[in-house]
């Protein structure tokens, strides 16, 4: 089964075609980030616009480039949701109109489900059951996952999620835009003894995470750096060093709890290199094994939700026609396939 995927939940325009018996075979990815960096930030009335305008070159390329015509197709799967309304909106019209003019099936799928499922896509896949840390753009959770739709949310952020914080304090900084790479090449010429940022909610029990009071404490040590004859390269250094810190804190204690040997981390700030370092060394405290997917498969991209789809649609999913888009939307309300 052939399956187009079709990303478009916030500023990045993501194609793929997935089979299920060569694997992925192509896949190409649009990013707006120098439509962003200017704001500091996604500005989605833009971003949906860019959707609009790249998404159907897009296609054409990926099919091209696959050596496939929309005709070799046997299902479309696209993000329905969570993200930006207005950009979920273009994808979900495009993928729900060429599956009705094809008539063939199209599956609309939640967003951190792809993300869950993208280690799937390399060559030593991880085995369910895992722990997933999912840290993409204004989520932060940890995922107990059984199997494909069986999951359990162990934690969650409850404020600012990891990348929000990095961005903010980016723009704090007066780094470019987006701020979790700006960060990380910046702290790697920080003193690591210079200065020491809170671990947020570690002292207490819970996988629950917080990030607001992180930013907030950056803030006030930015104000005061020029009198404390601090660097920017300390700052980030330490900034970062709590967030990983953070992170690693609550994994250990996910893979405790659950007894899991395997740890997945997924999402765009998991292409950290601080923190896959650190989640490699507290999984093999633990004899655990530790899945990332390759680097251009953190961020968003089609190939996720090609393979998600096909997963789905391989095991007879179906939906009417009338398409719709979920902004918000719960993990733990998916089903497995039938």
């Amino acid at each position: 089964m052939r399956v187009l995927g079709i990303e478009s939940s916030c500023d990045e325009t993501g194609v793929a075609v997935y089979d299920g018996a060569q694997g992925l075979l192509a896949h190409r990815l649009h990013s707006q980030v120098e439509t962003h960096a200017l704001y500091g930030g996604v500005v989605p009335e833009l971003a949906s616009r860019d959707h609009v305008r790249r998404i159907t070159p897009l296609i054409r390329e990926t099919l091209a480039a696959a050596g496939l015509s929309v005709g070799d197709l046997d299902g479309v799967a696209y993000t329905r949701g969570p993200g930006l309304a207005g950009a979920l909106l273009v994808g979900a019209s495009v993928a729900r109109s060429l599956a009705w003019s094809r008539d063939i099936p199209a599956v609309g799928l939640h967003h951190m489900e792809a993300h869950l499922l993208a280690p799937m896509l390399e060559a030593d896949p991880p085995a369910f059951p895992f722990v997933a840390l999912l840290v993409s753009g204004g989520h932060t959770m940890l995922v107990q996952v059984e199997g494909v739709g069986r999951y359990r949310v162990l934690g969650q952020s409850l404020d600012d999620a990891a990348g929000e914080a990095f961005d903010k304090t980016a723009k704090l900084l007066s780094l470019p835009y987006p701020g979790g790479p700006s960060i990380e090449r910046l702290a790697a010429a920080g003193d690591p003894d210079r200065l020491r940022f809170p671990r947020p909610m570690t002292d207490r029990p819970g996988l629950d995470f917080s990030f607001s009071g992180l930013k907030t404490y950056a803030l006030t040590v930015i104000r005061d750096a020029a009198a404390q004859g601090l660097e920017a390269a300390d700052i980030a250094r330490a900034f970062q060093d709590a967030v990983v810190d953070t992170m690693a804190i609550k994994c250990r204690r996910a893979l405790e709890e659950t007894g899991v040997s395997r740890l997945v981390v997924a999402g765009g700030v998991g292409a950290n290199s601080a923190l896959r370092a650190r989640l490699t060394e507290i999984a093999g405290k633990h004899g655990a094994t530790v899945h990332y997917p390759r680097l251009e498969f953190c961020t968003d991209n089609g190939a996720m939700v090609a393979y998600a789809g096909h997963l789905r649609l391989a095991a007879g999913a179906t939906e009417s026609a009338a398409f719709d888009i979920t902004p918000r939307w719960d993990l733990e309300s998916l089903a497995p396939p039938a």
